[in-house]
């Protein structure tokens, strides 16, 4: 048997990180040659945003048993860069029922502890047909969703909708084809597939619904910076959460929207 985990939400993951970080990320570290392993070991956790207030029923709650007006920041956060910056640790955020299927198989297949993140809102928006049979999508693999040559724009979770969205008006607004990219894997990620899509279109545009501030948009833009600096046509654009926490009522204000997107496209191609 193997041990796959689940936090109910991923906001209350952190009385477990000394666990994934100093023990499970750090076991076949440890193990050396004798090729021991904590493979199977995956914590499943929902994350982002819920579509509506982030602290509403958590909210009612404590009004009902404190008596105040209490507002803790609980329900709606997505805490995965805190986790790509541990080496051992596997981490995944799938955008589809089918994705996760795939992803998830492949996850308690691996040798590696892997934090598998669910972006809660598409439990309920996400309708899709997933064969009957077992398989596994290869970890660390980025997906080109859409092909395009005038724009990249990296993405993972449940962001790439709203990304789809802004895409096909800025296409239409701007005669441009614009290609996009589902990381699937957030840590390793795929760096080869995101490099070769920005050398050949020459903009890229990054978008996760997770704060800005060393995110993963933020190793995804100094990669590109990096290794296609010479390709570039515009500088990399960033469109994530803003720096703060989630609101009560206004979480919809905090995540990356579609006009945000196409802002973001306009900015690259008019460079």
């Amino acid at each position: 048997m193997k041990p796959i985990a689940e936090i109910q939400f991923a906001d209350y993951v952190y009385p477990a990180f000394d666990q994934l970080v100093n023990e499970a990320a750090k076991w076949r570290y440890r193990e050396g040659a004798t090729g021991g392993n904590v493979g199977g070991l995956v914590v499943r956790m929902p994350c982002g945003g819920v579509g509506h207030g982030a602290l509403w029923v958590a909210y009612r709650r404590l009004k009902q048993t404190v008596g105040a007006d209490c507002v803790p920041s609980y329900h709606s956060q997505s805490p995965e860069a805190l986790f790509t910056h541990v080496p051992g640790l596997r981490v995944v955020m799938p955008r589809s029922p089918a994705q996760a299927k795939g992803l998830l198989l492949a996850a308690i297949a691996s040798n590696d502890p892997v934090i598998f993140m669910e972006p809660k809102v598409l439990y309920r928006a996400a309708v899709e047909q997933v064969p009957l049979d077992a398989y596994e999508l290869p970890l660390e693999q980025a997906e080109v969703v859409k092909e395009g040559k005038d724009v990249t724009v990296i993405s993972y979770g449940h962001p790439l909708y709203t990304c789809s969205s802004a895409i096909a008006a800025a296409e239409k607004d701007f005669d441009i084809s614009i290609e996009l990219i589902d990381l699937r894997s957030l840590y390793p990620w795929d760096r080869e597939r995101v490099l070769a899509s920005v050398r050949k279109t020459g903009r890229a545009v990054v978008v996760h619904e997770s704060m800005t501030n060393a995110g993963v948009g933020a190793e995804v833009a100094a990669t590109i910076q990096q290794g296609a600096f010479l390709t570039l046509e515009a500088p990399v654009q960033r469109v994530a959460g803003w720096s703060t926490h989630m609101g009560l009522i206004y979480e919809r204000f905090n995540i990356p929207d579609v006009t945000r997107i196409y802002d973001a496209i306009k900015k690259s191609i008019e460079f």
